[in-house]
């Protein structure tokens, strides 16, 4: 069994869920103090969110002169939902059919522990590189993302350190490992609208207003509009209404206000204050009373052809035998953070197909082969 499956296991025995860590951070912590790492935990939000982020960083011989590769990922999972759903209990890892059964084995403790082996290797091999290898993890990716990766990139802002490049162990791959790696993520925008009518009797629509009626042409045009054709990296920007609720369920009442959430995925065609000064327009010609409340998730961050991206490409190739596609497509991921240092960043992982599902899974060969294309990429990026 691999040194890599037996820290897969380990992890996901630890109940991880967002944002706990259950002991995940120390046990890797242990590992890469004895690899020659410096090692800082990082606490950060109120009690009642205490989430648990790890800086580690071993220095080329030289000691800053040279480049950072930075390995990023997180610790905390999703909840496991209904036991009676999963064949297995969720946090006792499963082999069955060349699979390895569990929460969180695909999302992203897979990585987490491929990261961890294929780096013990390197430095175990090579002793005198210029470059530095560092790890940045977190478990608040899965939960509000407020007190995680943000905090460290803050407190690597506040010491000057520099993160060159940032692979991302997220589960890329579609049909088969290494099929795609997103170099990129779109933007998310989000806002709540509330359009104010007049509460009434169905029977005398004369004396109120109804906020559903009068915010129909307003949906209309919303829905119709080209936001932008997208370009080569990003598809077109779409809008989504995610929720909508008016009235108190009585179905001879005029409600007296319109609730509703709605979010932009954009990529680089569009920027956040074009699209929410063209909502404001089409709802002014539509509307003359409502409130709009905006909150600015991600902004888009896009890698083109580098270093990063060329590693990581030739390295599937030479390991799997295939060539990836590059995507922007999902959703965010704490990548954006690391993309506003100016780092190039890259994330592959295992296929995503049953992340956040019952009886999530990742197959037992892709744990040792993702091992090995996070070593050749060591190889390839770290002199």
């Amino acid at each position: 069994m691999s040194d890599t499956l037996n820290l897969l296991k380990q992890l996901v025995r630890r109940r991880s869920v967002t944002p706990v860590d259950a002991g995940c951070m120390a046990s890797i912590q242990d590992r890469l103090c004895i690899a020659g790492f410096d090692c800082e935990i990082l606490n950060s939000g109120p009690d009642s969110h205490r989430v648990t982020n790890l800086w580690a960083i071993r220095r080329g011989t030289r000691g800053r002169e040279g480049k950072v590769l930075a390995f990023v990922g997180h610790t905390d999972v999703v909840p496991h939902g209904p036991l009676e759903h999963w064949t297995t209990d969720p946090f006792e890892p499963c082999e069955r059919g060349g699979r390895l059964y569990g929460r969180g084995v695909a999302d992203m403790k897979a990585s987490i522990a491929a990261f961890v082996v294929a780096v013990e290797a390197f430095v175990a091999q090579s002793t005198d590189h210029r470059d530095s290898v560092a790890f940045m993890l977190t478990s608040d990716e899965e939960g509000p993302g407020t007190d995680g990766t943000i905090r460290v990139v803050e407190m690597l802002r506040r010491i000057g350190q520099q993160i060159d490049y940032c692979l991302v162990g997220e589960p890329t791959s579609e049909n088969r490992l290494g099929d795609t790696v997103k170099n990129g993520r779109r933007g998310s925008l989000s806002a709540t609208l509330k359009v104010s009518g007049v509460q009434g009797h169905v029977a005398y629509p004369s004396l109120a207003d109804n906020p559903i009626h009068r915010f129909a042409p307003a949906l209309q045009a919303l829905l119709s509009e080209e936001w932008d054709t997208g370009n080569e990296y990003f598809s077109p920007t779409r809008l989504q209404i995610s929720n909508m609720h008016a009235g108190s369920g009585a179905t001879n009442v005029i409600p007296g206000e319109l609730t509703l959430a709605l979010n932009f995925r954009y990529g680089t065609a569009s920027t956040a204050d074009s699209l929410t000064s063209r909502v404001d327009r089409i709802l002014r010609r539509h509307l003359d009373r409502y409130e709009l409340a905006w909150q600015h998730g991600a902004h888009p961050f896009l890698t083109e052809k580098g270093r990063l991206l060329d590693a990581v490409t030739s390295s599937i190739q030479t390991v799997i035998g295939l060539t990836p596609v590059c995507s922007t497509s999902g959703g965010t991921s704490d990548g954006r953070f690391l993309a506003t240092m100016g780092a190039e960043v890259v994330e592959f992982g295992p296929p995503n197909g049953t992340i956040h599902k019952v009886d999530e899974f990742v197959d037992l060969a892709d744990v040792c082969t993702l091992t090995q294309v996070y070593g050749d990429i060591l190889e390839r990026l770290v002199r």
